[in-house]
Order: C-alpha cells, then structure tokens, then sequence
C-alpha cells in the first residue's frame, strides 16, 4: 500500500472522520473509505468498528494505527529532510493556538516565518485550550499555543513567553490618571472576571487574597473580547494581558495601567506530541517563536524558554465546536475578528466561536450586562468567595 493510503488511515482515524480525512488528503468521502476497505482486505481483518457511532477501532485497527501512524511521521520528516538538504525550506508545519494568542500575536510571526522561508507551508488553526491538546495528543497538528503549559504523559511542553496582566478601566474613570497601581486601589471596586473556572481566574483570586484585596465581580466572563466590551462601557475594571488590549488602548477606548507588582503574568507555552520527530520546518518555526520571545523580554526580566517535564492533566478545559482553520503557501496571514483566516488573508466566518481560555472573537454586550454573540457571562450570588472576591 502507497504511504499515501496509510496517511488517509491515520487521518480518518485521527480526526474519527471520513470526510474530515478527505479533505486533509484532497479526495471525496467515498475514495477515502474505499481505502480503508482496500486496506482490510489487503490484511484480511477489520480495522474500524463501522457498527457504532462514532465508529471505533478493533483490536487490529488499533495496533495498525500506531504502527502507520509513526512510519506516515518518518516518511514525512525524510521528505522534509531531502527537500532542506539545499537549504530550502519548503515543508509544511500545522499549528494549533487559542484563540488570544492567535489573534493578537500569530500574524507578526507568520509573516517573519514566510519572509524568511517562501515556500514553506504554514497552516493555522484556532481552538479551545482542551482542543489544542486534543490536536495534538492526536497528531492533528505538530506543535499548540497555550497558555498556562502543561505537560502530561503524551504532551511535551516548554515555556514561550510571559505577558504581564495590567489593569484596564475605561479613560474616564479615576484610575486611569495613574502612572501604576497598587492591588490595594482596587479595594471593592466594580470588577469585570474570567469564568471561575479557568486557571487564569484562579491566579487573579490567588494573588489578590495574597494583598487582602476583595473586588466585587459584578460580570464574569470565558474571553478577553466580551470582559473588554464590559468594561469599555463602564461597567467596571479589570486585569487582562497587556497585549490583548493593545488595539483598544491605540483606539482610545480603554486605558492600560501597569500594576505596581509583578506576581501577574500569563505564561505563554510551546507544546508537541510527546516522542514524535519534529520536521525541520517545525522546529525552524519553533526557533523563530522562541528567538523573537528572547527579544521581546530583553529588558523585561522574562525567563528563556524552558522545557516543561512535570506531566499534568491536560482535561477540565471549555467546550467548543471545531472552527475553519487557514492554510498559507508563502502568503502572509492577518487574522480576521473571528478568528479565521485563508491564504489570501481574508476572514472566514463560517464555523462556531465560543471563548477560550482568555480570549475569543466575538460576544456583543448591552449596558444591561448580557452578552450575546459568542461570549458567556454569568451572574453570581451575593457571596465572597473565601475573602477574595466579593460578588455583586
């Protein structure tokens, strides 16, 4: 069997898809299935359960897998190998980002990796945090884009870079006038938060009980977009990564003020299937993500990227539909507001957007204090939870 077939497998297997499987491999659903039929026959057992849904693999099926699997990663690491024997890169790297670092940060890399490299393929794809890891535990994409990096048992992790989280109020109100601000200052103010949920919630609350800070959260939300909405139209204060209100703060809408500690960032990682052969295009990627975040710290006392060995569960992490993913050949991207993109650099607005660990597209807020669009907000009840925060 050609390796082309065995690639079609593992795709269909990997993504629990014929269709998906097939336009990966640029054929129609029925060629697709025709090839796994072939292969059966070939090898004389059933390797897909096709009686449950979603269809399951044998025994047979499952050991196929793992076996093509990894041949189908060799194979295409000598490819990728013979074609930079000439020092041309001209290999194909998949990528896989939530949806905040994407939006704000991927199209100054694309750009940098494409200038420098023409005929390599980039593809980009934004998803959940659950689903990054999912992408790659399942080897539907080489390397993720996370925040808050862990490592498990399948899943390499190495540190990236560290934002720092400033407070963010609208121009007009009092804290906006200061050069930086003291946890202290926000002593019961109206406060605009992330889910409870989320790991980023936790260190907020963490630190804030650390200055014997109660804020009153009066919205609580799953994505920087909405939280920045909310607080554009003054229903309070927050603290969210520098670099995601960067745009607001150009467009005057919103004010920037540096914390007075430095015990807020978000850690930014680098992930990959723990054991797999990364292609030299992928680990060239991987240089330039890490040299341009060693330039970016200078400075600014961030740590070089480290390897991340500790395994964590990777699970817990909010749900949500597969989005369109973008491809590019030499083309530079610029991600549009929902964050698809194309080749060509143009925004893709078909598939469902819900937020991600701190920020997704979308979300329209009233002065009432409801989202609509894709942003989720919740009300609380009239507690303080362990003397961090106080709800409204």
């Amino acid at each position: 069997m050609h390796i082309k077939g065995l690639k079609v497998f593992c795709d269909v297997v990997g993504w629990r898809s014929f269709s998906r499987a097939a336009d990966e491999n640029g054929i129609s659903q029925s060629g697709a299935s025709q090839v796994v039929h072939q292969l059966e026959q070939r090898l004389g057992v059933k390797l897909i359960d096709r009686s449950k849904r979603p269809f399951m693999l044998t025994p047979e099926g499952e050991t196929y897998y793992e076996g093509c699997r990894k041949l189908v990663q060799r194979y295409d690491a000598l490819e990728d190998q013979v074609r930079t024997l000439h020092e041309e890169v001209a290999g194909r790297v998949r990528v896989v980002s939530i949806y905040s670092v994407g939006l704000h940060l991927m199209n100054h890399y694309l750009q940098r990796f494409l200038s420098q490299y023409p005929k390599a393929n980039v593809r980009l794809e934004y998803q959940h945090p659950h689903r990054v890891y999912e992408a790659i535990e399942k080897d539907q994409a080489d390397i993720g884009l996370v925040s808050y990096p862990r490592a498990s048992r399948s899943v390499e992790a190495m540190s990236w870079r560290e934002e720092p989280m400033v407070l963010v109020c609208p121009a007009k109100h009092p804290l906006a006038a200061f050069k930086s601000v003291e946890l202290e200052s926000l002593q019961d103010e109206n406060f605009i938060g992330f889910d409870s949920d989320l790991v980023i919630r936790r260190e907020l609350d963490r630190v804030l009980q650390l200055h014997d800070v109660e804020v009153r959260v009066v919205m609580e939300f799953d994505n920087v977009e909405t939280m920045k909405r909310a607080v554009e139209i003054g229903a309070g204060v927050s603290i969210l990564p520098q670099p995601a209100v960067a745009a607001e703060v150009a467009g005057g809408t919103l004010v920037a003020v540096p914390l007075a500690t430095d015990e807020l960032v978000r850690p930014l990682g680098i992930i990959h299937r723990r054991g797999k052969e990364l292609s030299s295009t992928t680990r060239r990627f991987i240089d330039l993500l890490q040299s341009e975040a060693n330039h970016h710290s200078e400075g600014n006392h961030h740590s070089e990227a480290t390897q991340i060995s500790t395994p964590a569960d990777s699970a817990g992490r909010a749900d949500d539909g597969i989005p369109p993913h973008a491809e590019t050949n030499g083309n530079s991207q610029h991600p549009a507001p929902n964050g698809a993109v194309d080749g060509n650099g143009h925004g893709n607005s078909a598939g469902e957007h819900t937020a991600d660990e701190h920020a997704s597209p979308g979300g329209n807020l009233s002065s009432g204090g409801s989202s609509g669009g894709n942003g989720s907000q919740r009300k609380r009840p009239a507690v303080a939870p362990a003397g961090r925060v106080k709800a409204k």
